[in-house]
């Protein structure tokens, strides 16, 4: 059965409003920009909504941008105490010798190091021991933190990825796509929003008397990047994750580009700039419900109650092209009659929002709260009820 939620519906003409999406915008109608890259994303972190890509999968070498997945599993052992920001550690014959032509902090096996200066070497120096040494402090050794990577890149959803290493050197082995890592730079942003404000927009770090520049120009060229990381080998090219916050009403609204296989280190800064402005200045984000808004009472039958509040576990956006946003129609979809019992959060139903038409948004409806079985009486008494409706 298909309802139309006509109460939203004025609210949303009268707002102009948008509602969040998991998918690709099926409403995008303008074309595609220019990227001088092999492949690129564009994602709207705060909908989650891939605005638009070009050979988002096609394989890839990550390079250091491998390096986020290493600090992703560093700042996770961090929030779960495994590891303290404070802790010094030893460094490693096998950290110290990685590769001399690579980029390096610069840590020696004589001098403990803290997990919050190898953090500043990885992130900002994007030194290759610093990755190694806390894949060290982490798992003991960095063949288990590899598994601790792969592991994870499957739990994240990353099904076109595969880490042999914590830095990103060359391997065979280790490979992964434009969409992928947006996936993984937008989960770090999300799950640890602290650490990605401390590490990331680090301009510049010393360790060991060596001052190293963070490698990514879009923190000096536009005062609202805040991250991520550059990557570089000859097979890889110059590759960067982006990422952008920028007012958008009342709040803020984050967009990550991913741009892969440019030519140069200016021309991978030049691209990510244009592909941010051009989201920012074609495509509007706004919330349209709250977590756990009632927006719609629904009867039950067999219950302890007649009614059943529905809504969403989050707040909900969407990501659409200007001056859309409008025509944006709600309709709801569930199976009918419910039956209880229903337990909070169960599914109850799809909310499908249509543009022209079309749908450009999906979201599971869920129970807000629970509804018992009604007494024997009760559900005998809505048995006939259902026998006549």
């Amino acid at each position: 059965m298909k309802k139309t939620l006509s109460s939203l519906l004025s609210s949303l003409a009268f707002l102009a409003v948008t509602l969040s999406s998991i998918s690709v915008a099926q409403a995008q109608t303008l074309p595609k920009p220019l990227i001088d890259a092999k492949s690129w994303v564009l994602l709207d972190a705060t909908s989650n909504q891939v605005i638009n890509s070009d050979n988002a999968t096609l394989q890839i070498e990550p390079a250091s941008l491998t390096k986020i997945m290493t600090a992703y599993l560093v700042f996770n052992a961090l929030k779960e105490k495994r590891l303290d920001i404070n802790q010094q550690i030893t460094v490693s014959t096998r950290a110290w010798k990685v590769d001399a032509s690579s980029s390096k902090m610069f840590i020696d096996p004589a001098t403990p190091v803290s997990i919050n200066d190898l953090l500043f070497g990885l992130i900002v120096q994007s030194g290759n021991d610093a990755s190694v040494a806390l894949a060290e402090a982490v798992a003991g050794s960095e063949e288990a933190f590899v598994v601790q990577m792969n592991r994870e890149a499957a739990r994240l959803g990353m099904k076109a990825t595969r880490y042999a290493n914590s830095h990103g050197l060359p391997s065979p082995d280790n490979f992964s796509t434009a969409y992928d890592l947006a996936i993984l730079a937008s989960r770090l942003i999300a799950d640890h929003p602290e650490y990605y404000k401390t590490y990331y927009s680090t301009k510049s770090y010393t360790y060991n008397k060596i001052t190293q520049a963070n490698r990514n120009r879009l923190l000096w060229l536009d005062p609202t990047v805040d991250g991520m990381k550059t990557g570089h080998t000859e097979a890889a090219g110059y590759c960067l994750i982006s990422s952008a916050n920028r007012p958008n009403g009342n709040g803020q609204r984050r967009l990550i580009s991913i741009v892969t296989g440019t030519k140069s280190d200016q021309i991978r800064a030049q691209e990510s700039l244009k592909l941010l402005n051009w989201g920012y200045l074609n495509f509007d984000t706004v919330k349209l419900y709250d977590k756990a808004q009632a927006i719609e009472t629904l009867d039950v039958w067999k219950g302890s109650q007649g009614k059943i509040k529905v809504g969403f576990r989050q707040d909900l956006y969407v990501t659409l092209p200007k001056g859309s946003a409008a025509r944006l129609k709600p309709a709801l979809e569930r199976k009918d009659p419910l039956v209880a019992p229903i337990a909070a959060n169960s599914r109850i139903g799809t909310m499908k929002m249509m543009l022209d038409g079309k749908a450009v948004a999906e979201f599971p409806v869920l129970a807000l709260e629970d509804v018992p079985q009604a007494s024997i009486f009760g559900r005998a008494w809505d048995s006939i009820r259902l026998l006549f409706k």
